[in-house]
C-alpha cells in the first residue's frame, strides 16, 4: 500500500530516510521532513507493510535548470528507498509511479533524478524504473 504523508508521518519517513542517508540523525531528518511536508511543492509517500512502514519516496518541483530537461517545473525524485526484505517486490515503481502522477497534476511535463556516479545499484534502478541518463558531470568546490 502506497499513501502520501501527512505530518503524523513525519517521523516515520525521517527513520527510512535515515537508512538512505546514514550521516544525518533522526532529529535533523524529522526537522526537515515536517517542513517539507508543509510545502506545496513537496511531497512524500509512503510504502506499508501493514502498518509498517518499509519504503519512502521525496519529491519536489524544481524551477531551476534541470539537467537533461527543457521544461519548468520538473518534478523531481530527491530520495527514494525501500528496506532491504522489501526489495525486488514492486515497491519503489509505485513510488515512483506515484510521485509521476503527483508531478503531472502539478503541472509537470518532466521527470528526473539523479545517482552519484559510482551509484551503480541506484543507477541500475533508476533505469529499470524508465529513466534514461541524460548526462554525467564531476562537480568542483573551492573554499573561499
Amino acid at each position: 500500500m502506497i499513501q502520501q504523508a501527512e505530518q503524523q508521518d513525519a517521523l516515520a519517513a525521517a527513520t527510512l530516510a535515515l537508512l538512505l542517508w546514514p550521516s544525518h540523525t533522526v532529529e535533523e531528518f524529522t526537522e526537515s521532513m515536517t517542513h517539507l511536508l508543509k510545502d506545496d511543492h513537496a511531497v512524500i509517500f509512503l510504502a506499508y507493510d501493514h502498518d509498517k512502514a518499509i519504503g519512502f519516496a521525496q519529491c519536489q518541483l524544481r524551477t531551476d535548470y534541470v539537467e537533461g530537461t527543457d521544461s519548468s517545473p520538473v518534478g523531481y525524485l530527491e530520495g527514494l528507498f525501500v528496506m532491504d526484505n522489501y526489495r525486488q517486490q514492486g515497491y519503489a515503481r509505485q513510488l515512483v509511479a506515484h510521485c509521476e502522477q503527483w508531478a503531472k497534476h502539478m503541472g509537470c511535463s518532466e521527470f528526473a533524478s539523479d545517482c552519484e556516479w559510482d551509484n551503480t545499484e541506484s543507477l541500475q534502478v533508476h533505469l529499470q524504473l524508465g529513466f534514461t541518463e541524460a548526462n554525467r558531470i564531476i562537480c568542483f568546490t573551492k573554499k573561499l
